[in-house]
C-alpha cells in the first residue's frame, strides 16, 4: 500500500496511507491549496498586540489627545479640530462637538464659557 509523508510548511507532519490514486490526489491538494478549503483565522487573543490597538474614532482619539495632556490649558473647539487634523484625521466640528460634550458628562473633561463659546480643559 502506497504512503506519503509530507511536512507542512508550518512543520506540520502528515502521513498518507492509501491506494496510489487517494495518495496522488491528496499530494496534489496540499500541494496546491487553491482548491484545498481555507482554514479559519484565529482571533486575537486578550493579550496580543492587535487587540489593543483601538480604531481611529473621535472619541478614542480625543482621549488620546487627553491622555497626552492636550487639554491641561483650556482649548475650543477649532483647536481641537486641528490637533486631530495634525494627526491625520479630519473630522468637522459638528461631529466633535457631541463627542466633546459626552466625555463632559462623563467628567473627563469640563467646559466654560469664553465670550460666546465654549473652552474645554481637562
Amino acid at each position: 500500500m502506497p504512503k506519503a509523508h509530507i511536512v507542512t510548511k508550518s512543520g506540520t507532519k502528515i502521513t498518507i496511507e492509501g491506494t496510489h490514486d487517494e495518495v496522488a490526489s491528496l499530494t496534489k491538494q496540499l500541494a496546491d491549496p487553491a482548491g484545498y478549503p481555507a482554514t479559519p483565522k484565529s482571533k486575537p487573543s486578550k493579550g496580543s498586540k492587535h487587540a489593543l490597538q483601538l480604531k481611529p474614532t473621535p472619541s478614542n482619539l480625543i482621549a488620546t489627545l487627553i491622555d497626552g495632556g492636550f487639554f491641561r490649558k483650556a482649548k475650543d473647539l477649532a483647536s481641537t479640530k486641528v490637533a486631530l487634523e495634525e494627526m491625520g484625521h479630519f473630522f468637522p466640528v459638528t461631529t466633535l462637538s457631541p463627542v466633546l460634550l459626552r466625555l463632559v458628562r462623563k467628567h473627563q473633561l469640563r467646559r466654560m464659557k469664553d465670550n460666546k463659546r465654549w473652552l474645554y480643559t481637562g
